[in-house]
């Protein structure tokens, strides 16, 4: 099982992309997503972008996520 925060693509340059969520950023591969768009949201697994999440679950996931950062 993999758990991942959804990052959002904010910069892409050929099959290197940067995302970021909850105030990270991290440098992904897009190799795995077909016309990848600055503004999608996507899981990344091993440094690789390998699935697109709908904008609606993305937040969600993202809004579990903080619920977990601030129970901590």
């Amino acid at each position: 099982m993999c758990l991942a925060v959804p990052l959002k693509l904010i910069e892409i340059k050929g099959k290197e992309a940067v995302g970021e969520s909850l105030g990270m950023r991290r440098s992904v591969r897009v190799d795995f997503i077909e016309n990848p768009q600055i503004g999608d949201y996507v899981i990344v697994h091993a440094g690789f972008a390998i699935e697109r999440l709908p904008e609606e679950q993305a937040l969600e996931d993202i809004g579990a996520w903080e619920e977990v950062q601030h129970a901590l």
